[in-house]
């Protein structure tokens, strides 16, 4: 507020002025909203000069306020004796309560067209805590570890999301090669980021409609619960160490309005069943409030699916967009400045 003051009476001192005054008062004023602006930006999956991707197949190893509003994809593949081309609307939030520790909420909706009709319902929500248990901004290193509930029957069966509890572990991480010496400096724009979650249902399994190509109906057949580990991987490119604003020392500023050009592969694999397996390139924009994101859907594998399909996701950095509300965690002070940049 003091801020706002200062530039609102210099700016009437100047306005009594003439002329060149005007200019000063539109300089003040501008510089102030700069001031304001690089003060809020606290973007999220940041590690020293390198910004990982907010992934879409796989969750990203950063510890942050953000919500995903929407995650569309639109994919075609083989199940329950038949095929199905489906629509799905996935959305997320998470919340800080610590600097490293977020609570986490996140669930969907799914449109299915199959030969006989189509079925629609929410998917399987779930809610975990994910902690950020390492950080080394020098060499562009994060990881962190999660735990999550699915609640029992919170999915519908049309969608084949009637399942059991299942707790979810998982480990994520990010490692960019900026800190590679001068002699491989052609590698420092890359990246890897990583995920395994091992899905345990805490049950016998739920219920799901299969459709009856004969009769031309949908039967309610007993679904049983699984064993899963999802895990993937990404290679991604930093557009922003094609500018000058790399020099190979500490950051002046965080990495943000860039491309980040990336490919990640995808793999399902449940107990005793085969493995279902996408590669997924694409591109996203990361700003200062927002990342967009969107790829082609490859299936690498029979069960990855009959053709290729699209994905695309909005994700917002909740602190940057509506500080008032999320500007710190609920449970303690707001974390230190350029604590992701800092060296």
């Amino acid at each position: 507020m003091a801020l706002h003051f200062a530039v609102l009476s210099s700016c009437s001192m100047s306005v009594q002025s003439a002329g060149n005054n005007m200019r000063k008062c539109a300089s003040i004023l501008a510089m102030a909203a700069l001031s304001v602006w690089t003060q809020s930006a606290r973007a999220h999956g940041i590690a020293g000069n390198r910004y990982f991707n907010g992934t879409m197949t796989f969750d990203d190893p950063a510890v942050a306020d953000e919500a995903i509003v929407p995650d569309f994809s639109y994919l075609s593949y083989p199940t329950q004796d038949s095929n199905v081309l489906e629509n799905r609307i996935n959305w997320s939030f998470a919340r800080l309560l610590t600097p490293t520790l977020a609570a986490t909420l996140d669930s969907g909706w799914v449109h299915q067209n199959w030969p006989i009709g189509h079925t629609s319902g929410f998917d399987k929500t779930s809610l975990g805590l994910k902690y950020e248990a390492f950080r080394d901004n020098k060499h562009e290193a994060l990881a962190s570890v999660s735990l999550a509930w699915g609640i029992a029957h919170s999915g519908a069966v049309g969608v084949g999301a009637d399942a059991p509890n299942t707790i979810q572990a998982g480990v994520t991480f990010g490692k960019g090669f900026g800190d590679l010496p001068d002699s491989l400096s052609w590698l420092r724009p890359f990246a890897i980021t990583g995920a395994i979650v091992d899905e345990e249902p805490m049950g016998q399994g739920g219920r799901a409609f299969a459709p009856n190509l004969a009769t031309g109906t949908f039967l309610n057949v007993s679904s049983p619960a699984v064993q899963t580990l999802h895990w993937g991987f990404s290679i991604q490119y930093s557009t922003f160490y094609l500018t000058r604003r790399f020099d190979g020392g500490p950051p002046k500023e965080e990495p943000l309005n860039q491309w980040v050009p990336l490919v990640e592969f995808r793999f399902d694999s449940p107990r005793g069943q085969k493995t279902v397996a996408t590669a997924n390139p694409g591109v996203a924009y990361v700003a200062v409030t927002w990342q967009a994101s969107a790829e082609i859907i490859l299936p690498m594998n029979h069960a990855g699916g009959n053709s290729p399909g699209f994905r695309a996701q909005m994700l917002l950095f909740l602190d940057d967009l509506i500080p008032s509300v999320f500007g710190k965690p609920l449970l303690t002070g707001a974390p230190p400045e350029n604590r992701q940049i800092a060296w």
